[in-house]
């Protein structure tokens, strides 16, 4: 099969590695992408058009930057490793001359970004290092109101447990942080032969939209119920939250005014019931 122009394929990918003797470490999550076509499956799953901003964590060597650009768009690149950010812009210029124009590279960590280092994106479209996905994912979220949208590449159980609902095995802390600011589904599995080094674990591609809802607590003091609930997921949410609020009678009071049995546990909640336990505790000063 004839590699698309403008993409990376696997001669590329080694021979840029081997250029800058970079090789990929679990430490920063690195498994490059060289199948071209996964590249373009992402981009068309992340309904990137020429209008969009795209925000890209963990660029690496540029394959899917190469994908996101032949879309039109721009791309905002923001890589942590100080040689792959600085041979970025080099790579586009050589197998995209006429999008070359349309990449900025940040160099900076994605968990410590904030809007005035990458501007007002629009969507996010990441192959997410796997020990990072989720908190860089929530930070984005939190700090860039501009994101409406994202795709994203994950361990296949953490896009489990990103798109899970109450009730499910795998509904947890991520799944409620998530669901805060909008919705989230599992859309595709990812071949671990699209990589090098090849994986060890499955990967897929989860996509989220941006919900604007309105809730009756603040998100910290949410979230904190929520790390609580799940952090003893065995027990009711009465003994579940005793620490949270100070004693399990106590918890038992704010589940009771917020219309919640305090038998029930944190897996059969919606973010909607978390945020009324929060604003219990929160009317309660």
């Amino acid at each position: 099969m004839t590699k698309p122009a403008g993409l990376l394929g696997p001669a590329e990918i080694r021979g840029l590695a081997a250029e800058l003797d970079v090789r990929p470490t679990k430490k920063l999550g690195q498994n490059f992408v060289h199948d071209p076509n996964t590249v373009r499956r992402i981009a068309e799953l992340g309904r990137v058009t020429a209008d969009d901003v795209v925000l890209e964590v963990g660029p690496g060597l540029g394959s899917l930057t190469l994908g996101l650009l032949a879309t039109g768009a721009r791309v905002v690149a923001v890589e942590i490793d100080p040689v792959l950010a600085q041979r970025l812009p080099a790579t586009v210029a050589e197998h995209a001359p006429g999008a070359a124009g349309n990449l900025t590279v940040v160099p900076a960590d994605a968990l410590k970004v904030r809007q005035a280092d990458v501007g007002e994106p629009t969507a996010l479209v990441a192959n997410l290092p796997y020990n990072v996905a989720v908190p860089v994912v929530l930070h984005l979220l939190a700090e860039l109101p501009s994101l409406s949208r994202g795709l994203v590449m994950v361990q296949t159980e953490v896009a489990d447990r990103m798109a899970a609902g109450p009730g499910s095995r795998t509904y947890g802390v991520p799944s409620v942080k998530l669901a805060w600011y909008g919705r989230a589904k599992k859309v595709a599995a990812v071949p671990r032969a699209v990589f090098w080094p090849v994986p060890n674990v499955d990967s897929a591609l989860v996509a989220f939209e941006r919900v604007e809802a309105t809730y009756p607590a603040e998100r910290k003091t949410v979230f904190a119920v929520v790390d609580a609930a799940f952090a003893q997921r065995r027990k009711t949410l009465r003994a579940a939250l005793a620490g949270w609020a100070g004693s399990a009678e106590r918890a038992g009071e704010l589940l009771t005014s917020a219309g919640i049995d305090p038998r029930t546990r944190g897996e059969q909640l919606t973010v909607e019931q978390f945020a009324r336990i929060a604003a219990a505790a929160e009317n309660e000063g």
